[in-house]
């Protein structure tokens, strides 16, 4: 299907994209972190084997997302959401109906399936192919809401294993997938695929512009990952007590919503290269001030992290379209991710080797890696020859 009416209005596709994402991340980034105990409990394995499968989940959506970005080019993201959808929701009911290890880290590894066909890169390129180059303001509202999914997930879980114990609460999950999430994308997404482009299938290539992003999300995955696994032990091993590790942690979330409500009032011109590059500083900055500071003040590498990723993960779908244009954005936003997804998988871990040795080789670490982050930004911004072929394209 081509495109050829107006628009539609970005209310109904930022809802049901945005509802899709809190859905999503709820059920499976998050899940684990309120559920792992009493599901070990009841199927005789341990948490540490639980987030064990979830890494190995992790590897699998990076395994299956290699195969989703063509399918997004040439399906539209509408079908490939609806798929995402019913495959988390088949994974929850593999882990609700668990009575043995087996089943249980069976169910958690199914969860990678739905991972990697899904979230923020069908959402993203369904927004790209409606709106082209105007797509960088609902990218950003859904990127705002979606990150409601560890903020509203864990209560609502929480209340859920509370009211129907954790196997109710998985399938209250699933029923969410199939019964809001499904009908949502169904009537308010566009059908069909829409044409992005007249450039060929083929167009899209590795150039250094391609390497130095897919480097730039890898280390934003890594820092981001291993910060939300290891946040409260980091914090402790600055000295801080448990409950204002706590606090670390909220002001983080909160950082990360108000650099998306920041980036979604930011004015058109400004450059989404040179946010980027301000946002990868932004975690040094913090661990500058909290080392000069003393414990009392290692709440600001929380706020520091939070902020620049809140902005990073908005990038992601924003910076791509603005470096190459909307031509086979979809293919081409899955390649540079992929990377990412596999250093995701081991970021728990290699960040907890590194804390092993004490919270300050930690910390150099992750700055050294947003310092990486930070040079790769140099040379993405277009030339104005690149420029007038992306206009072109964009008007054809």
């Amino acid at each position: 299907m081509t495109y050829t009416s107006h628009p539609p209005r970005p209310f109904r596709l930022i809802a049901a994209l945005g509802t899709g994402m809190i859905v999503s991340f709820a059920s499976s980034y998050y899940l684990l972190g309120v559920m792992a105990e009493p599901m070990a409990s009841a199927t005789g394995t341990t948490p540490l084997r639980l987030f064990t499968a979830l890494s190995g989940a992790f590897l699998l959506a990076a395994l299956a997302s290699m195969a989703t970005g063509r399918w997004i080019d040439r399906r539209g993201g509408r079908e490939v959401l609806v798929v995402a959808s019913v495959l988390l929701a088949v994974a929850l009911g593999m882990m609700a109906v668990a009575r043995t290890e087996a089943m249980a880290l069976s169910g958690v590894l199914a969860l990678g399936c739905g991972m990697g066909v899904g979230f923020y890169a069908p959402a993203n390129a369904l927004l790209v192919s409606v709106y082209g180059m105007e797509a960088k303001k609902p990218i950003t509202a859904v990127s705002l809401i979606g990150a409601c999914g560890g903020a509203i997930g864990w209560p609502l879980i929480i209340a859920l294993m509370e009211a129907f114990g954790w196997r109710g609460a998985l399938w209250v999950c699933a029923a969410a997938h199939i019964g809001l999430c499904v009908p949502l994308y169904l009537i308010w997404l566009p059908t069909g695929r829409v044409v992005i482009s007249k450039a060929p299938e083929d167009a899209v290539r590795w150039d250094r512009r391609m390497v130095q992003l897919a480097i730039l999300f890898a280390g934003a995955w890594w820092v981001a990952t291993a910060f939300a696994a290891q946040l409260p032990r980091l914090m402790a091993a600055l000295g801080m007590e448990p409950a204002l590790a706590a606090i670390s942690a909220s002001a983080m979330a909160l950082a990360a919503i108000a650099m998306r409500v920041g980036a979604l009032v930011a004015p058109p011109r400004l450059s989404p290269v040179l946010a980027v590059r301000g946002a990868s500083l932004l975690h040094p900055l913090g661990v500058v001030v909290a080392l000069i500071g003393g414990k009392w003040a290692s709440v600001v590498i929380a706020i520091g992290q939070g902020a620049g990723n809140g902005l990073l993960s908005v990038a992601s779908g924003v910076l791509p379209l603005h470096v190459f244009g909307k031509a086979n954005y979809g293919r081409r936003q899955v390649a540079i991710l992929l990377p990412a997804r596999f250093v995701q998988s081991i970021a728990p871990m290699s960040f907890g080797l590194a804390l092993n040795q004490s919270a300050h080789t930690a910390l150099a670490v992750s700055t050294l890696v947003c310092l990486a982050m930070c040079a790769m930004t140099f040379g993405l911004d277009r030339t104005a020859a690149v420029k007038g072929r992306i206009t072109a394209v964009d008007q054809a």
